[in-house]
């Protein structure tokens, strides 16, 4: 799965991460490793939909913080993984 928004709601169901945290995170759970431009398109077009937003520090770092719309549509997503991943394992067993 290389799906940059699943991935960067997925590094932030746990707790808030700026960027760079958020690529190593995601790089350790799924074996990929996101480049800036993919990371930053995914957290802008995260924010305009309301899934994740900015937290306020005094940082150069800008943590970012999963919002109950963006929990909701990371269970939603989740759940159709898991509905395609029980099909696929279901075709793939010997008739």
């Amino acid at each position: 799965m290389n799906d940059p928004n699943l991935l960067v709601l997925s590094s932030l169901a746990d707790s808030p991460k700026h960027g760079y945290a958020m690529m190593e995170d995601i790089e350790e759970f799924s074996g990929q490793r996101l480049g800036p431009g993919t990371l930053y398109g995914a957290i802008t077009r995260l924010e305009e939909k309301g899934w994740i937003r900015a937290l306020d520090v005094d940082d150069r770092r800008k943590p970012y913080k999963l919002t109950a719309e963006g929990r909701r549509e990371l269970q939603t997503q989740l759940a159709q993984l898991g509905k395609i991943l029980k099909t696929g394992e279901g075709r793939l067993k010997p008739a």
